[in-house]
């Protein structure tokens, strides 16, 4: 049922994807081990040799990595061949204003423009579809990656970018737009405006969306589908082991199916370390199985889900993931950038504030909010009005230069913010993003 890009994979029986994979898990191993001196001191500090990999059985002797270990080898200390033979970057932001900076050959791009491909035609992309790419671009890897894996799929590729959201709708009409790419709360935007203009879901030309970058309840895909009259598909990917297409939901809407020939998953306990018997709630950890340019073993990617191997009724024998189900850190993913409280906490060191605040996302007309509160001291609390708007301001700013969106800042008395014998509560997330 359905079309495929690559039935030969997306179709191959699990124990010809063991081979594969095990084939290429032995390369990549011995390949990192002699190109990447970081990660061999991980293997080395383990007691582990190329030699003793021998198929994906042997997995679990190999070391993770973080993103701590990300920031601590940016730039280039991650990098799995000469600077020369790469073509891009993409990147995000990090913990601590320290950005994740993956790099690709030339390869690479083919692959997770192969895996793009594979998410728009699961969800009925042919070469007779426009595809219209409303993901931002730039280093953010949703835009490129969409708009690689329409080119693949040989559909006319409208790359929009995020924004300008009447002339998304002026060029889906006029262009007749059948497949639209972007985060789940902009395509809600998006037709809430097309409703607003009198356009109903029955008067556009569009069958199918490919959202993702942020979470999203089973609720918000009906209401999507309702108010833009389509089938709505989740797509996951994290920029650190490529980009979007790491996984894509297939015409079942019932989990993502993993591109495993590229990204070897396993679930772990994430107190412990220990890999986890296929069906357990865990840890998401990648292994990148022929990326060149930032070939990433064992990352924790701190997603909790679960994997499955249960007949599909699309034919794909690829692993399902579940959606997320919450995280094993503290990030927050707010209008699909990355967020985490020490970078605010950077932000109010380096600008002379307390640490006592309290931070509070929530989801209103589809799009995320985020209110940060902050206490002064008693010494600062003594300012104007006019001289507290002014300060709200700038640390506004602050916080926009380090998180890449906008915060609604409020300084707030002395001893307001509630104390907490145990650990501080520092945020109180109000989007209901898991079912």
């Amino acid at each position: 049922m359905g079309k495929y890009y690559q039935p030969e994979i997306e179709c191959a029986s699990a124990e010809e994807l063991r081979k594969i994979q095990s084939e290429k898990l032995v390369k990549q191993v011995k390949r990192v081990y002699e190109n990447v001196a970081y990660y061999r001191r991980l293997m080395e500090e383990k007691g582990v040799r190329p030699e003793d990999i021998r198929s994906v059985e042997d997995l679990h002797k190999l070391p993770f990595l973080t993103k701590a270990d990300l920031r601590d080898a940016y730039p280039y200390g991650l990098l799995g061949t000469d600077l020369k033979n790469c073509v891009r970057i993409q990147s995000t932001s990090g913990t601590t204003g320290r950005r994740v900076v993956a790099f690709y050959t030339q390869a690479d791009v083919e692959l997770w423009e192969d895996c793009c491909a594979r998410a728009i035609m699961a969800a009925g992309g042919t070469q007779e579809d426009v595809c219209q790419v409303a993901y931002g671009y730039g280093l953010f890897t949703g835009g490129p990656g969409l708009n690689g894996g329409s080119h693949k799929v040989g559909c006319l590729t409208l790359p929009m970018s995020s924004g300008n959201t009447e002339r998304q709708i002026q060029f889906i009409q006029d262009l007749q737009a059948t497949i639209l790419c972007c985060t789940p709360s902009y395509a809600a935007y998006i037709g809430e405006t097309m409703n607003e203009m009198g356009i109903g879901p029955g008067e556009n030309t569009l069958k199918a969306g490919i959202f993702g970058a942020e979470p999203w309840t089973e609720e918000m895909r009906r209401n999507i589908e309702a108010s833009l009259g389509i089938k709505a598909y989740d797509i996951y990917g994290l920029t650190e082991t490529t980009g979007p297409g790491v996984a894509f939901e297939c015409q079942e809407q019932t989990g993502m199916h993993i591109n495993e020939d590229h990204f070897l998953p396993e679930i772990i306990d994430p107190e412990t370390g220990e890999a986890l018997p296929e069906g357990s709630k865990g840890e998401l950890v990648f292994t990148n199985l022929d990326k060149e340019g930032f070939p990433l073993i064992r990352y924790r990617t701190r997603d909790i889900c679960i994997l499955s191997r249960k007949q599909c009724s699309c034919g794909r024998t690829l692993i399902k993931m579940s959606k997320p189900m919450g995280r094993s850190d503290d990030m927050m993913i707010i209008r699909g950038v990355n967020v985490f409280p020490s970078q605010i906490e950077t932000v109010l060191i380096r600008e002379g504030y307390s640490v006592n605040y309290l931070i509070e996302v929530d989801r209103k007309n589809n799009v995320d909010t985020l209110d940060v509160s902050v206490e002064l001291t008693p010494d600062q609390f003594t300012d104007t009005v006019k001289e507290l708007t002014e300060k709200e301001k700038a640390l506004a700013n602050a916080m926009k230069t380090m998180l890449g969106i906008n915060p609604r800042v409020h300084l707030v008395a002395p001893k307001s913010i509630a104390r907490s014998e145990g650990k501080a509560v520092r945020v109180i997330d109000k989007r209901k993003l898991h079912d």
